[in-house]
């Protein structure tokens, strides 16, 4: 499976922009319920990543929802998807997703920006 994913030097993490690719390609159903992934590795040697890149992108997909993992079997978009936010709502995860983004280029993990979150 070819997936139109390109990384490029200065828009974040390798692995958001998998992440972001692949959410977006499942949200406007270019990957269809069902539909399998290509393995960590192929997708790793396309995209001249480091397998642990590609995987932490698919943890964080199967963790938010958008795919699951199956063992020997692969990895597939799930069944049902993530339901879509609101308009307010969908304003806010921009605005938390844009949070994260930042917070994981300067070097902090998801808990350390939720922690921070929680301080203020």
């Amino acid at each position: 499976m070819k997936l139109p994913i390109t990384i490029r030097d200065g828009a974040g993490p390798p692995y958001l922009q998998v992440f972001e690719r692949l959410r977006v390609l499942i949200e406007r159903g270019s990957l269809l319920p069902g539909e399998r992934l290509p393995t960590v590795r192929s997708l790793a040697d396309r995209l001249e990543l480091a397998p642990n890149t590609v995987a932490r992108a698919y943890r964080a997909l199967e963790g938010d929802g958008w795919i699951v993992g199956r063992g020997r079997a692969g990895t597939f978009v799930t069944d049902t998807l993530p339901e879509r936010p609101s308009a307010p709502d969908d304003a806010l995860a921009r605005a938390a997703a844009a949070y994260l983004r930042r917070a994981e280029q300067l070097g902090f993990d998801r808990a350390a920006a939720a922690r921070a979150l929680r301080s203020v």
